[in-house]
């Protein structure tokens, strides 16, 4: 069983991109306190990157923001690809099944729910750099 469900609170604003068929993907960052101090009496934090696909993907960056609280439900994977210098690159990102969007407008003066989603990016030459994924791969 692959499963993972996590409450934690963005780091920054979602960033919205198009694959190159059109399909919308969403990626975010969530920070989450573990339930225990580490033995200095400091509460360890864990930043774990989150990646939501098409209509949910828009919901995200369209109503959260960096600071808001929200849960996520979905898998974890682990990818790799070569960056330009031929090294390997690993990477482990929650692939979201479901996003609750925790608190209300007053908990956060950043919300803005009246605003249009934003416009998905183009695609980045960073992201040129990622192994590619086709639709079939998709998780759902």
């Amino acid at each position: 069983m692959n499963k993972a469900i996590l409450i934690g609170r963005l780091t920054a604003d979602p960033e919205l991109t198009e694959t190159l068929s059109g399909v919308s993907v969403c990626r975010f960052s969530l920070a989450i306190s573990r339930p225990y101090v580490d033995q200095r009496g400091e509460r360890i934090t864990d930043y774990l990157n989150i990646v939501v696909w098409r209509e949910m993907g828009e919901s995200c960056a369209r109503y959260l923001k960096k600071g808001r609280q929200c849960a996520v439900t979905g898998s974890i994977q682990t990818r790799r690809y070569e960056d330009r210098d031929g090294q390997k690159k690993y990477v482990t990102e929650i692939i979201a099944e479901h996003v609750e969007f925790l608190g209300s407008k007053d908990n956060s003066a950043n919300d803005d729910y009246g605003t249009p989603p934003p416009a998905p990016k183009k695609r980045s030459p960073a992201i040129d750099q990622l192994e590619p994924i086709e639709e079939d791969d998709l998780p759902f």
